[in-house]
């Protein structure tokens, strides 16, 4: 990790960013809140209701049991790709004046990773919209045969489901990026710490996601908390009056 700046070298690092997109820092900001609420509502939901099962007949056959909790958990999900939107690109107007490039890159993998989630629907395994209508005809197949070929269907939507991780790379990525230009610019330095955490952890996470099974918890409990601080950190950085300008005047 790059050292800090400190002193006079780093007064043009430690300015307020450009006011004038201030309001796009507090629209970040509650875009982040929203983020972290839409991951609260299905945690709850699943306190309440069983997990969805990861086999193909059990998960038809939950569906049809809670299909208004699962469309509710779907929902959430999958639109977790808008208010991220914004907030990647809150971050990188508020970072431009450190690293115009970096600030750019970091963005440009974040807005591009939500685009592509938005895209395939991109959500966890045993979430899917093919799921809901598998579901409805599962109950009214009248043949054991016909279930059976429903439920194998379900099982091949389960198994690509998040099969090709590059959104979950390119957002972890993102925030790694960004997380290095925050450091080195108006950012508390132990948000713009976690940030460079939680985007290594989730770029090895996210590509080995078919693999490390329950290991994925990890960066899941850390990337609602860095929306968190993102929230609290953008608001501070829309309410922060512009910085004072110093030396002569251009004749």
């Amino acid at each position: 990790m790059t050292r800090r700046p400190s002193g006079t070298q780093s007064q043009a690092h430690r300015a307020s960013p450009d006011p004038t997109w201030r309001l796009l820092y507090r629209l970040g900001a509650w875009a982040a809140a929203a983020y972290v609420v839409m991951v609260l509502i299905p945690l709850v939901l699943l306190a309440t209701v069983p997990i969805p099962p990861s086999s193909g007949a059990a998960l038809l056959e939950y569906i049809g049991t809670h299909r208004v909790v699962y469309l509710v958990e779907l929902v959430c999900f999958v639109g977790l790709s808008v208010p991220a939107l914004v907030v990647f690109s809150a971050w990188a107007m508020a970072l431009k004046h450190v690293d115009k490039s970096l600030a750019l890159v970091g963005g440009l993998f974040g807005i591009a990773s939500e685009v592509t989630a938005l895209a395939v629907g991109s959500s966890p395994q045993s979430l899917n919209g093919g799921l809901l209508t598998l579901s409805t005809a599962y109950e009214s197949a009248s043949t054991a045969d016909q279930r059976a070929g429903l439920a194998s269907a379900a099982d091949a939507v389960i198994a690509t489901t998040n099969a090709m991780p590059w959104a979950g790379v390119l957002t972890a990525a993102g925030i790694l990026v960004l997380s290095l230009v925050a450091w080195r610019g108006p950012v508390p330095a132990r948000v713009a710490a976690f940030g460079i955490l939680t985007g290594a952890v989730g770029i090895v996470a996210e590509a080995l996601r078919p693999v490390i099974g329950d290991g994925y918890l990890l960066y899941g409990l850390l990337l609602p908390v860095w929306f968190a601080l993102t929230a609290w950190t953008l608001h501070t950085l829309g309410r922060r009056p512009p910085a004072p300008v110093t030396g002569n005047p251009p004749i």
